[in-house]
């Protein structure tokens, strides 16, 4: 499995009675196809997994493998607190043939590194297919260290990492130590470095709403190397990424994608949707983006 490329986790679309919307759904992956993304993530935190059924997660990993097919890699994402429910989730993605999955730190647990170590490997017994480790220490309450990593070194389904935990140290660590490791990005306004220190993959909510801007970065840095356009870029892309970090994140890019023509419906409790003031300035931030990025690549 290559994670080269901008990996999108999915929104999910909602009814105005909450539940979730399959065709809007359906909608939401043909416009990611068609905005030529490399790879899409269900079950992920922009996906709301937090606040779904396990039936309802089932329902949409399904959903997705028979939308996309064979046009591009589906990741299905395995959190859960308990490693029972992880396992079912990954037993799941082994059924729909998914590509690969997402596997992070049980949160709330606080489990040490050997404890995270033995998840790790139950979901991967259960599933058999290529992982995505997914670090994310703000989100779980702990981070993958060395210890885990050498508690888990044989295991050979372990291809990627997405590092989220916004410390550069752990990346540059990540890169000198453990270079079998495939490096994703999980922190956006750290897209740049990463990919200057080999990183060839970034997981981006906002690609859910502006995917080409989203891949032209990646390109400049990964595919032409021509980091002086990566920077104008990224620089042209801060603003945003400052406003998604300021709170209220998926909220937010379920109105960016609002933005981009799609249905996104609201967001599950106990969050609660943008207020008129947060829409007109995420719509003018995007606006500008667009502009200043279409400016640098020659497509304005």
């Amino acid at each position: 499995m290559n994670f080269d490329g901008i990996f999108t986790p999915a929104i999910t679309p909602l009814k105005a009675d909450g539940s979730i919307d399959p065709v809007a759904f359906a909608e939401v992956l043909e416009y990611l196809i068609d905005s030529k993304v490399h790879g899409v993530i269900i079950g992920g935190s922009t996906g709301e997994y937090y606040a779904h059924s396990p039936q309802e997660r089932i329902e949409l990993a399904k959903k997705a493998r028979d939308v996309i097919g064979s046009r591009l890699p589906l990741v299905i994402g395995t959190g859960a607190i308990r490693t029972e429910d992880s396992v079912q989730f990954a037993e799941q993605a082994r059924h729909i043939k998914a590509d690969a999955i997402l596997v992070g730190s049980p949160p709330y647990a606080l489990p040490t590194q050997h404890e995270i170590a033995a998840h790790v490997l139950a979901v991967d017994q259960a599933a058999g297919l290529p992982i995505m480790l997914y670090n994310y220490p703000a989100r779980m309450g702990v981070a993958m260290g060395n210890e885990f990593f050498e508690a888990v070194a044989h295991c050979t389904n372990i291809v990627a990492i997405k590092e989220s935990s916004g410390e550069m140290a752990r990346l540059h660590r990540l890169a000198t130590a453990h270079p079998a490791i495939q490096i994703s990005c999980g922190w956006d306004d750290q897209a740049l470095e990463f990919f200057a220190w080999g990183a060839r993959s970034w997981v981006c909510a906002g690609s859910n709403f502006i995917p080409r801007e989203h891949v032209a970065l990646y390109e400049a840095c990964v595919i032409d190397k021509d980091f002086d356009k990566g920077r104008r870029i990224m620089a042209a892309m801060l603003p945003l990424m400052d406003f998604l970090e300021a709170g209220k994140f998926v909220q937010s890019i379920k109105y960016g994608s609002e933005l981009s023509g799609l249905h996104a419906g609201g967001v599950r409790a106990p969050l609660k949707g943008l207020e008129e003031a947060e829409k007109a300035e995420l719509a003018a931030v995007v606006s500008t983006l667009k502009q200043n990025v279409a400016h640098i690549t020659g497509e304005a």
